[in-house]
């Protein structure tokens, strides 16, 4: 089971996991804080390239750079449109077949691992307990 406590605190509000981590969360105007939104957004970009990494590695293909940046506009007050999954990858030097396999390992991982991925495309049910 997953897990986290969203609590307000003395500046704005912050997510907890059992582990301590804690992300500020607030507006868009909210300065050090990620906005529920962009923790979406990151959520999903952050699947896919912890999903990625260990299997591109355990190929052989380690690369020396691996981000991504995700993106969706706002199509309607509370609507995201499309969200975009863009990597920025460096190669690892001399590994002619490593671009091949980061395709392959990616394109399979968002189409059928990232479970945050495959929360966002299908429905779902979300209940509320107050």
């Amino acid at each position: 089971m997953a897990e986290v406590r969203v609590e307000r605190t003395g500046d704005g509000f912050q997510a907890v996991n059992g582990r301590g981590a804690r992300v500020a969360i607030g507006d868009g105007d909210t300065e050090g804080a990620f906005t529920p939104v962009e923790l979406l957004l990151a959520a999903l970009g952050g699947c896919e390239l912890v999903t990625v990494e260990p299997l591109t590695a355990q190929r052989g293909h380690r690369m020396a750079r691996l981000a991504a940046t995700v993106q969706a506009d706002k199509v309607e007050t509370s609507r995201l449109g499309t969200i975009t999954v863009t990597y920025d990858v460096e190669l690892p030097e001399g590994d002619d077949k490593a671009e091949d396999v980061l395709k392959a390992v990616a394109k399979r991982v968002h189409e059928r691992y990232c479970t945050v991925g495959n929360a966002l495309k299908e429905p779902m049910k979300v209940e509320q307990i107050v």
